[in-house]
C-alpha cells in the first residue's frame, strides 16, 4: 500500500481512536471484574497462548518486563496465575491460569463479545477478512518494537 494514500492516515487515526475507547470501556467495567487493563491483557495472553514467562509476555505485548511483573504479581496476589518453575529456565518462572483466573477472563471475554455484537452496519464475512488482514499487516510493521 502507498504510504500517500489518503485512508492510511485516517485508518491509523480511527484505530487509535477505537484503541483508547476500547481501553476505556475495560477500565470502566472494572469494578464489575475486579480486573485492571494490565491483569485484564495478562490473563487474555495467557488464555489465548497458554503458560509463558514474564519476557515473554512482556514481548508478546511490547511492555516493559517491569510492567508486566506487577500485573503478574498483581494477578498472583488475587489467585489469578500461579508461578511456577520453568524447566527450561532456572530463573524465569512460568506463569499460568489458575482456575479462578480462566473463569475471570472467560467471563471477560463473554462479556465483551455480547458487546462487540452490536455493532452497527451490514458488515459482510468478507470485510471483517479484510479488516483482519489489514490488522495483521499493521502489527507486522510493528513486531520489533523495543520495549526494554
Amino acid at each position: 500500500m502507498r504510504d500517500d494514500h489518503p485512508e492510511v492516515r485516517r485508518e491509523g487515526r480511527q484505530l487509535v481512536i477505537l484503541y483508547r475507547r476500547v481501553q476505556r470501556k475495560v477500565e470502566q467495567a472494572a469494578p464489575v471484574e475486579g480486573l485492571s487493563v494490565g491483569v485484564r491483557a495478562v490473563l487474555d495472553l495467557l488464555c489465548d497462548k497458554g503458560p509463558m514467562t514474564v519476557p515473554q509476555m512482556g514481548r508478546a505485548q511490547a511492555l516493559s518486563r517491569q510492567f508486566v511483573q506487577r500485573m503478574v504479581n498483581d494477578a498472583a496476589d488475587r489467585k489469578l496465575v500461579e508461578i511456577t518453575p520453568n524447566p527450561a529456565h532456572q530463573r524465569s518462572s512460568l506463569i499460568r491460569l489458575t482456575d479462578e483466573g480462566r473463569a475471570a477472563i472467560t467471563a471477560v471475554l463473554a462479556r465483551e463479545h455480547a458487546l462487540l455484537r452490536h455493532v452497527q452496519g451490514n458488515l459482510t464475512d468478507s470485510d471483517v477478512r479484510a479488516c483482519v488482514q489489514v490488522l495483521t499487516e499493521m502489527l507486522a510493521l510493528f513486531d520489533q518494537v523495543e520495549v526494554d
